[in-house]
């Protein structure tokens, strides 16, 4: 089990390195997280939502993402509450409060996705979540120590130095932890090293002499990573994954909160005609973007009041009566419509006006349509991707729809003027053939790049960074 000092040191982007590099030896490797956090989730081949670090660990060890390899899942909805997926159902909703609470009766199903991979595996790689040095929340914990001791799962540590302080945030959580959890640490990996690591050869022996535990290895920085789908919306925040500008097409994305599937946007980032340009509230839409694009968003009301609380919907309607492109995605399509009816789904029941830019009208609805989706666009396109909303878009605009499913249903809409978009399907830009159709749209040319191929090729060249960093012969002479 790798823990981490505190969030985003880097756990998932090591257990993905370590699938990979596991799944070259001839192991048969399951990624496991007890519990996650995020509104980046991955739709599963058996029907479920998982973490999309899961889904990428998943792929990364070549196996296809499941369920149980995130039994519990926190979608936050408000800043004080979260829609809680159990193997990949909706289970509740509950605020923090409540939730410690809810965490006795979680364990048995952790438990349960556990020992299932644990049973069809050689190796099962766990992330911990957010800081194993979180004593106050020791109680009841199926995250970190909780699980460690609750299956005898040996532990590694990760620490940032990327971020500073390195040293006291090991040997302070070795301080920290109980006598008991503290036993269950077989040792320590520092990673996002830059520079010469023997200028902190002294340092890694003194978190050693200082905890006891063994070092694994100083990881240094790995580029590429900002090649891979980032699962914390701070990544956003960061620009993590952000090219220069420089394309010939501008395309900007208004950043609102609970910002949801937000990967959507990577494969457009990465092609070299694209400048994509994250407007965050206080900023205005770029006047000279082709096309405004509207992501998903897992609290659909909160987040357009958000959107004309930073003044973004005067921006979008002059881009729109410019001649510009739109299009929304999931939620962004929601916010496109006439009105969002919530009968209680998000918070009170409401009535609340879209932006009006698509003749359609959504109610929102509790059972969640979850599952993977191909077909073909109005355009003639193919496409795939998933699908994972709450409610239903209907009017005008949706009787030309943006695409047919395979199945034979539509999906999205499409304005009469053909220049504003909605579509329910996730994962749209990844589908190389559509991204290359969107960019020819907007006056561009694609690279013409395997968008999965890149991906990839970015986990072998992971793979390969960690075994030359990491003594990994060590990590697996102590796997229980």
């Amino acid at each position: 089990m790798f823990q981490g000092t505190g969030s985003d040191v880097g756990k998932s982007l090591i257990v993905a390195g370590l699938a990979r590099a596991l799944a070259n030896r001839g192991l048969s490797v399951r990624p496991f997280k007890p519990q996650n956090m995020s509104n980046n989730a991955a739709v599963t081949a058996d029907g479920g939502e998982i973490g999309r670090a899961q889904a990428l660990q998943a792929r990364a060890a070549r196996v296809p993402p499941g369920v149980h390899m995130n039994p519990v899942l926190l979608k936050p909805q408000s800043e004080t509450g979260s829609q809680v997926i159990v193997q990949g159902q909706v289970f509740a909703s509950a605020d923090a409060r409540r939730y410690q609470g809810l965490k006795a009766t979680l364990l048995p199903y952790v438990l349960d996705s556990f020992r299932r991979l644990a049973g069809e595996a050689d190796i099962v790689l766990v992330e911990g979540a957010g800081s194993a040095s979180e004593v106050n929340l020791r109680a009841n914990d199926i995250a970190n120590m909780g699980f460690a001791a609750a299956t005898e799962t040996p532990v590694v540590l990760i620490g940032d130095i990327d971020r500073g302080g390195v040293i006291a945030s090991l040997v302070g959580t070795r301080a920290v932890l109980d006598p008991a959890d503290a036993a269950l640490i077989r040792g320590f990996i520092v990673n996002r090293f830059r520079g010469d690591p023997a200028l902190f050869a002294a340092g890694m022996d003194l978190i050693a002499a200082r905890t006891g535990w063994r070092a694994f290895g100083l990881v240094p920085h790995f580029a590429d990573a900002r090649r891979l789908p980032a699962e914390d919306a701070l990544a956003l925040e960061r620009g993590e994954g952000a090219r220069a500008g420089g394309g010939r097409i501008r395309i900007a994305v208004p950043i609102l909160p609970h910002v949801s599937n937000f990967d959507d946007l990577d494969p457009l980032e990465a092609e070299p005609d694209v400048d994509l340009v994250r407007v965050f509230p206080g900023s205005a839409i770029p006047g000279d973007a082709r096309l405004v694009l509207l992501p998903g968003s897992k609290a659909t009301v909160a987040g357009l009041r958000a959107l004309r609380a930073a003044g973004f919907d005067i921006d979008i309607a002059a881009h729109a009566r410019r001649g510009g492109f739109v299009l929304g995605l999931c939620g962004g399509y929601q916010m496109l419509g006439r009105v969002i009816d919530d009968p209680g789904i998000e918070g009170p029941p409401e009535r609340i006006a879209g932006l009006g830019l698509l003749d359609v009208a959504t109610r929102l609805a509790p059972q969640k349509q979850l599952g993977l989706v191909a077909g073909e666009s109005r355009d003639g396109v193919r496409l795939g991707g998933y699908e994972m909303h709450m409610g239903v878009s209907e009017g005008p605009d949706a009787t030309r729809p943006f695409a047919r499913l395979d199945d034979g249903r539509p999906d999205g809409a499409v304005s009469a003027d053909g220049r504003i978009f909605g579509s329910y399907v996730h994962g749209l830009f990844a589908h190389d053939a559509q991204r290359a159709a969107w960019l020819a749209r907007l006056g561009g040319t694609s690279a013409g790049e395997d968008y999965a191929a890149g991906v990839e090729r970015v986990l072998d060249g992971l793979a390969a960074h960690l075994e030359a960093h990491l003594d990994i012969d060590g990590l697996l002479s102590h796997a229980a």
